[in-house]
């Protein structure tokens, strides 16, 4: 029995072996008798290997062995190992080893590397494609012709924008590190071809290493072989319950498109409305439909534009879900489904505020650019919002439209804004030192109240003390007074003021009613009309402690301006035209002596595009002070010439006749002419510009300009665009200057010239 056992702690291969060989026994003995079964006197190891009970019964000896236990009888698992007695005598150096007998190459091996290593380094894929360098490194190569790929050009332009390769170039790359940002491109180029529809592209890269001795390298080279495959096209496109929108479906229907060649998208959601229902009816436009390209970018803006068509068409509870596409690769065609909720046409049924008494509902009104039983907008809700935050009188604001009567029919329902406000701090204190070669120190300091006089009542206290001015004075300010941008003021003051033209001591009561454009609300004209009563006493200016006598005047005067503005930004043109004129009838006493007169002036000012790097600004200004001799008028209302807005080149109020101690009298007539060409330039991300600019300007004591005193400065100036506009800085040099002219003159300022 024990002999049994130590057959049977074999290992799984050899009881493998064993049973396979009586199965064997089995299938043999189905054409053999049983006089030639095995011999019972037979040899032991064979008797060991397979005992008679084997041939007796096969099937049962096999199934026995398979179960039995496979460690021998009487030794325990838990016991320790007996000691034994290892001992390897440890080798002395130098230690000679032996070499391995050189092989052989096997033939057939080296046939199926050179195989594999064929496939792996690829002949370029499109051999007769059009190649793009696009670096030193990098190639991309696209079918020829461009029928294939009509996209070429624009995937390739965005390719470079966001490659690995282009933005990590460096001399000093590694292989490793190229062929690793090759790995990145590959996935980029990949995404590219699905974002243009061509979901069955395939891309082949193929890396050329440099020389071995150069380890930075340089001289590698990657190519992308490109195969764009057949471009899918849209094989159904679902738009949720769009359709239930009646006689406004075809107008929204046509918004769910393209971006046309002619359009733009700096155009506000307003713009973009009106602009469509002037110049593009609905069976003009280019809406996406079954049979286009699938293109990402195309339903990612229709989506978008969709949305806001629905917003601004009276649709104040619409709701555009994240498209999904299916592609059917057996169809060559993308199915898309665009969620949509239109949720009822809706007008607008007034403004409610959450804080009456500081904000009331019906200032807010005002402040609106919209009517109650207007269509609902979604621009109008984010202009009250942005309106109601330039206040500066609230930190916060949220607007939710209510629905106070439901559509019925084709008629729309009303909803009513509810406006939530957080108060900011109303109070504020606020100072400014300052110190200039010319006008010397400068302190000034402020409090004021933004709504003391509820709603947006404004108190301000302002003083300044410095070395050449002196100010006291308290202003009340009334913001979107009776409408929108509309501003009511009253400005009381008392002033000492020393300038290199004159000097004035001033009291000043002044008045105005204005209607102005911001940047919020460009608009395309503005206007302001007031009232001014002035007591000074002024004297023309003085060299060298040499003074003219002082002359006390009363003015009287109704000022009133007018522009109209058709340029496409406030703060940095680039189109379009603003012509202003300013007419300001006045009466003034001198020694017991009336006179009557008007100050009158015209500005023009006109933006030319050249290109998209260069344009091109004009200025033109023409002013007259018709009725009175100039001695009867004050010299702090004479016209002057010269400066940052003037012409550039020339100190402040420099140019114009001279009095006998060679310092600015003013004139009744101003001509000033500026050119100047903006040209953009690749530095700091397109934000620096570089200004050339040429001016001209004359002040004559008559009432129509002579030209007799023409002065003309030039130079160049830098502009840097941030977010409120361009910070200017121009240096001028004078061409004809006179005695007390700088040869250089340089400013600096926010916002361009004109």
């Amino acid at each position: 029995m024990a002999s049994a056992v130590a057959r049977r702690s074999t290992s799984r291969a050899d009881r493998f072996r064993t049973t396979w060989l009586a199965a064997a026994l089995i299938a043999l003995g189905l054409g053999v008798t049983p006089a030639q079964a095995q011999d019972r006197d037979t040899d032991a190891e064979l008797e060991n290997l397979i005992p008679d009970s084997a041939i007796d019964n096969p099937e049962d000896w096999a199934n026995s062995a398979e179960g039995e236990p496979e460690t021998e009888a009487g030794i325990d698992p838990e016991a320790p190992l007996p000691d034994m007695d290892i001992s390897i005598e440890w080798p002395e150096p130098p230690f000679e080893l032996a070499l391995p007998d050189p092989v052989d190459p096997d033939p057939e091996l080296a046939e199926a590397f050179d195989e594999a290593q064929s496939d792996r380094i690829v002949e370029p894929i499109v051999a007769a494609g059009e190649e793009f360098q696009v670096n030193d490194t990098l190639t991309l190569v696209f079918p020829a012709g461009g029928d294939e790929f009509p996209e070429g050009t624009e995937f390739l332009e965005r390719f470079k924008s966001l490659s690995s390769i282009v933005e990590l170039e460096s001399d000093d790359s590694t292989i490793a590190q190229i062929n690793a940002r090759a790995v990145k491109d590959e996935e980029l180029l990949n995404q590219l071809l699905d974002i243009y529809g061509y979901y069955d592209g395939q891309i082949y890269r193929t890396v050329g290493a440099s020389d071995s001795d150069d380890p930075a390298g340089a001289g590698a080279n990657i190519r992308f072989d490109v195969v764009p495959g057949e471009q899918y096209h849209f094989g159904a496109i679902e738009l949720g319950d769009l359709a239930s929108t009646g006689s406004d479906y075809p107008d929204l229907r046509a918004s769910f498109g393209k971006l046309r060649g002619d359009e733009t998208d700096d155009l506000s959601p307003r713009e973009e409305k009106e602009r469509v229902e002037v110049e593009e009816p609905s069976d003009k436009r280019d809406p996406l439909k079954v049979g286009d390209p699938v293109k990402s970018d195309d339903i990612v803006l229709a989506t978008a534009r969709l949305n806001t068509a629905l917003g601004e068409s009276g649709y104040a509870f619409a709701s555009v879900g994240e498209p999904s596409l299916l592609i059917d690769h057996a169809r060559v065609e993308g199915d898309l489904t665009v969620p949509v909720e239109t949720g009822g046409k809706y007008d607008f049924a007034g403004v409610q505020s959450s804080d009456e008494d500081f904000l009331s509902s019906r200032h807010l009104q005002r402040i609106a650019r919209f009517e109650p039983g207007e269509l609902y907008m979604q621009s109008d809700v984010q202009d009250l919002r942005q309106a109601i935050l330039a206040t500066g009188l609230v930190t916060s604001v949220s607007i939710t439209p209510r629905e106070t009567a439901a559509p019925e029919g084709e008629e729309a329902g009303d909803v009513l804004l509810d406006v939530e406000m957080t108060r900011a701090p109303l109070r504020t204190w606020a100072g400014a030192v300052g110190f200039d070669s010319q006008d010397g120190f400068r302190l000034e300091g402020s409090w004021e109240h933004r709504n003391l006089f509820p709603p947006e009542g404004m108190l301000r206290v302002r003083a300044v003390a410095g070395t050449r001015e002196q100010l006291a004075g308290v202003l009340f300010r009334k913001n979107n007074f009776m409408g929108r941008d509309q501003i009511l003021s009253v400005d009381l003051y008392a002033s000492t003021v020393e300038r290199d033209a004159y000097a004035a001591d001033t009291a000043a009561l002044q008045a105005r009613f204005e209607k102005e454009t911001t940047i919020l609300f460009q608009k395309p004209w503005y206007w302001s009309f007031g009232f001014e009563a002035i007591a000074t006493n002024e004297r023309e200016g003085n060299v060298n402690d040499v003074s003219t006598p002082r002359e006390t005047y009363f003015v009287a005067a109704l000022p009133l301006s007018a522009t109209l503005d058709s340029s496409d930004d406030l703060l940095d043109p680039t189109t379009g035209f603003r012509l202003s004129g300013f007419v300001s009838p006045e009466t003034s006493r001198n020694d017991d002596v009336q006179s009557n007169y008007a100050r009158i002036w015209l500005d023009g000012r006109a933006y030319f595009s050249l290109s998209d790097d260069i344009v091109l600004a004009g200025r033109a200004k023409l002013g007259s002070i018709p009725g009175a001799p100039l001695e009867a008028i004050a010299p702090s209302r004479r016209f002057y010439a010269g400066g940052a807005n003037s012409v550039r080149g020339y100190g402040y109020q420099r140019i114009g006749p001279r009095n006998s101690l060679g310092d600015p009298a003013g004139g009744r007539s101003l001509t000033e002419v500026n050119l100047e060409a903006r040209i953009g330039t690749p530095l700091f991300s397109g934000a620096l510009s570089v200004v050339p600019f040429i001016d001209a300007g004359a002040v004559d004591n008559g009432t129509t300009p002579s030209f007799d005193d023409i002065r003309i400065g030039a130079g160049v100036g830098v502009r840097y665009e941030t977010n409120f506009g361009p910070i200017r800085v121009d240096v001028g040099v004078p061409f004809n200057r006179r005695e007390g002219d700088s040869a250089v003159a340089v400013y600096v300022g926010l916002g361009q010239a004109f």
